[in-house]
């Protein structure tokens, strides 16, 4: 069994005439809801063996803050492909052969969310329909593969384990 953990980025300032893309930097809002997501983790042992992280700012920015929520820092990858990546692309990376059981992605809309209903084969029903509504920034979905191997990943084969963002986890403590 392998766990596949989808994590858009986090709430970002709009692009500044200018400005490329990809050095956007997270808003005050996508500063306070990452290290909830990564709380959220550390506090469910989901924290994954291996991140792969987009070379985008905003992405890196999200990680790091998740990151420094966790007991253990896992391994981290800043992977090229990841920024502009088809949901075709995303599973040609995780396909790739790595030793992790547990692997996150921290990536970008509308590649991930497509690459999630993709994967998604069951799974509690609301957690399905929330996440087919839209994976919105710091979304999270945390999903089951029966495979022993990555490059054995395959559409509609995986399990939606649990599909969180920052305000449901808020709403549930409080």
């Amino acid at each position: 069994m392998r766990r596949l953990i989808l994590l858009r980025h986090a709430k970002t300032e709009r692009v500044q005439p200018g400005e490329r893309d990809r050095d956007r930097k997270l808003m005050k809002r996508g500063r306070a809801d990452a290290p909830i997501v990564g709380a959220y983790l550390a506090h469910h042992g989901l924290a994954p063996d291996l991140a792969l992280v987009s070379p985008a700012e905003r992405a890196q920015e999200t990680w790091r803050l998740v990151a420094a929520a966790l007991d253990k820092r896992p391994r981290t990858e800043i992977d090229e492909r990841l920024y502009s990546a088809s949901p075709q692309k995303l599973l040609e990376i995780i396909a790739d052969p790595r030793k992790a059981r547990s692997l996150l992605i921290v990536g970008h809309n509308p590649s991930l969310h497509e690459f999630a209903l993709q994967l998604i084969a069951s799974g509690n029903a609301e957690a399905r329909e929330e996440l087919r509504k839209k994976l919105p920034t710091s979304g999270l979905a945390v999903m089951e593969l029966p495979i022993d191997d990555w490059s054995l990943a395959r559409p509609h084969a995986a399990r939606l384990e649990r599909f969180v963002t920052p305000r449901l986890i808020t709403a549930a403590t409080e």
